[in-house]
């Protein structure tokens, strides 16, 4: 999935620690990118727990994702500038503090906030992951560490609503959510002290620019469009959210000509422009945030409508997700082999059957509605999940295929921010879409019904976000290619 920026190799001090540092920080992937999806199927607990609104709910996913894909670039070249282990040790730290942060929350807000401080923490210790394999190993070594990171990037993603519904299981409906957040402190309070004594430092440092500016143009057109698509439905679409559409427009085009500048002057521009030039980059950046806009939003509609709609317990919704993480998880453990003989078909296939599988699970939904059966979801599911792991383990290498390795580091930075940036708007549209639509009529099965019609509504838009998704894959290269040497 994503690798962020990485120091050059003569900062290199981690050869002769090998696995010990790289297993270290691969603890740090999985909390990471398990708190995205085991949230999920805590949110209707949250929501109770809390008497948390839609609104509040969509803000505790896409807050996360959206911090943590805006503190990726700036954590990676503070990592060059102080440090990687230093970074490592102190975004780490302020995940797990988060974390206990949202266990301990009382309102919706404290949640919210807590939320955004651990994207931001997880944002600022990934870019130590890629760059402590990149200075630990060369040559094959190297890519089997990647391949091992892919797996753990794989395995936590999968696996968050199936161990999200066996902690609230174990710890019970009413308290149980917050012990999905709560055991980050254990995984945390092993992990630090072994990352402080065990990490090695580098032997030199680069100095890089932070572009705080670029920085602050980017997440203020961000928010410009996040806030009022999560705010402004229930509002009834007033007029300060189409006046916040536009405005985000403008500080959109107020940053394209800041980073132009500040490349033209030598600067460390945030987006480099020569890179967002590159048509096979910028329309796999865009591939990137239309294709984790479509995936990942699809666990908070199925979750939403298996508890709030249906009924059912968290553990029943994680194993009727399972499927879905059992396709994911089969395909991408051999996406590099059909990569290599497919080529770029291979994302075109992964897209075609994410659809397939999402579309079927609609047609399931509508037919079955209200009494909607899991043993039905198996096989859509199954599928969706298998043209996911097909997809998102392959598709940094061809979006990254015609970049330049001087810029390596800066590019995976970017595309990396994409996908959590995808995951945020995803969850504001989808969000949008499933609570827009809920009108409940008189009659027994009121509840289950509303929330299916929402749900297949919701499930539509997925399948616009990746009807997208599959048109860029044309305008990635047709293989990869032969960069060795």
């Amino acid at each position: 999935m994503t690798t962020a920026p990485v120091s050059p190799p003569g900062q290199s001090a981690a050869v002769g620690h090998g696995w010990e540092a790289v297993s270290i920080v691969l603890v740090g992937a999985f909390m990471a990118l398990l708190d995205t999806t085991i949230v999920n199927v805590a949110l209707p607990s949250i929501r109770t727990g809390l008497h948390a609104s839609p609104a509040s709910l969509e803000w505790i996913v896409s807050g996360y994702a959206l911090a943590y894909g805006l503190a990726l670039v700036p954590g990676g070249r503070a990592g060059d500038r102080f440090g990687h282990k230093t970074t490592f040790l102190i975004g780490l730290t302020v995940f797990t503090l988060a974390s206990v942060g949202c266990g301990i929350s009382h309102t919706q807000g404290q949640i919210v906030a807590a939320r955004i401080v651990q994207g931001l923490g997880a944002g600022l210790f990934f870019p130590a992951i890629s760059a402590t394999i990149q200075h630990a190993f060369t040559g094959a070594a190297r890519s089997k560490a990647f391949g091992v990171l892919g797996a753990v990037i794989g395995v936590s993603t999968a696996m968050g609503p199936l161990l999200g519904g066996l902690i609230i299981a174990a710890a019970g409906s009413r308290d149980g959510w917050r012990w999905v957040f709560l055991v980050n402190l254990f995984i945390g309070a092993v992990a630090i002290p072994m990352a402080a004594l065990r990490l090695p430092r580098a032997a030199t440092r680069t100095k890089r620019g932070f572009d705080p500016v670029g920085l602050g143009l980017l997440t203020a057109g961000l928010l410009l469009l996040l806030v009022p698509l999560v705010e402004g439905q229930p509002d009834g679409w007033p007029v300060w959210t189409w006046i916040c559409f536009g405005c985000c427009a403008v500080v959109i085009g107020l940053l394209t000509i800041w980073e132009r500048r500040a490349d033209k002057r030598g600067s460390d521009p945030l987006l480099k422009p020569g890179l967002i030039r590159q048509t096979s980059f910028s329309a796999g950046a865009i591939f990137a945030i239309a294709f984790f806009g479509g995936f990942s939003s699809v666990f908070f509609t199925l979750s939403i409508l298996w508890q709030e709609g249906l009924a059912h317990s968290a553990l029943l919704t994680g194993l009727m997700i399972a499927p879905y993480s059992v396709g994911t998880l089969v395909s991408a453990a051999n996406s590099d082999k059909l990569s290599a003989r497919l080529g770029r078909m291979v994302l075109v296939l992964g897209c075609t059957l994410l659809l397939a599988g999402l579309a079927l699970v609609v047609l399931v939904i509508h037919l079955t509605a209200p009494a909607v059966n899991g043993w039905y979801l198996i096989g859509p599911l199954l599928l969706a999940g298998l043209g996911t792991g097909m997809t998102i383990a392959p598709n940094q290498d061809f979006v990254l295929a015609t970049v330049p390795r001087r810029e390596a580091g800066t590019a995976a930075g970017i595309l990396g921010t994409s996908q959590r940036v995808g995951t945020a708007v995803g969850i504001a549209v989808i969000g949008t879409v499933l609570f827009g639509s809920l009108k409940f009529a008189a009659g027994p099965h009121s509840v289950a019904s509303a929330f299916s019609h929402s749900a297949q509504l919701a499930l539509l838009a997925n399948l616009g976000f990746m009807v997208v998704a599959l048109v860029l894959v044309l305008a990635l290269p047709r293989e990869i290619p032969d960069r060795t040497g």
